[in-house]
């Protein structure tokens, strides 16, 4: 008679119900989650003004799931196409590092930053939404897409998140591989200030 799974928290059995078991196994693996960021960690709206970009929307429970990722020991890294002062600023709220932009052959980036860990591309996930990331989606531990990016970008990824970018998927993400691993239930029992505070 099969065993049934242990779970830290019954949020992490709740979660992983829907997954499939080939996902929840490549979930466990993650030592790097690597993260694009227009139309993942935003909605990919592009807003100017007169002197050029004047906001990008970054979703705050997003920001707290990379926050949980990073306090439960999975390095986190985002690699973007685009060069801007406003996701510089947003990861530096965070604490997240590396930040590179303006990265076109998103795969080599990915596989130094991998080697630079230690790392196979087996302990890599990546979260992109367009052809720039199809590379790397095809070639990561865990490759994760959004339900509004073109669906020859997400046919190639192991998992679909349920909400779009930008409005929560990156945090989805996030809670998957804590629960994959067991450690979301540690995220909480842990104290406020073990886990950095509030939510930003």
């Amino acid at each position: 008679m099969n065993e049934l799974p242990s779970f830290s928290h019954p949020a992490e059995a709740q979660i992983l119900a829907r997954i499939s078991p080939d996902v929840r196994a490549r979930a466990r693996a993650i030592r790097l989650m690597i993260f694009d960021v227009d139309g993942i960690l935003t909605d990919g709206s592009l807003w100017y003004g007169e002197h050029g970009e004047a906001a990008k929307p970054f979703n705050a429970l997003d920001g707290h799931g990379l926050r949980l990722l990073r306090e439960q020991g999975i390095r986190v890294a985002w690699v973007s196409g685009r060069k801007s002062a406003i996701t510089a600023r947003r990861a530096a709220e965070l604490g997240i590092a590396p930040v590179l932009q303006g990265i076109h052959d998103k795969i080599t980036t990915v596989e130094d930053l991998a080697r630079e860990a230690g790392l196979s591309l087996d302990a890599v996930g990546y979260m992109g939404d367009d052809i720039i990331d199809l590379p790397v989606l095809q070639r990561a531990g865990l490759a994760v897409s959004v339900p509004n990016a073109p669906f020859y970008v997400s046919q190639a990824a192991h998992w679909i998140t349920n909400l779009s970018g930008g409005r929560g998927a990156v945090r989805e993400c996030c809670d998957l591989i804590l629960a994959a691993q067991g450690r979301l239930g540690a995220c909480f029992t842990a104290s406020l200030s073990t886990l950095g505070g509030a939510i930003q």
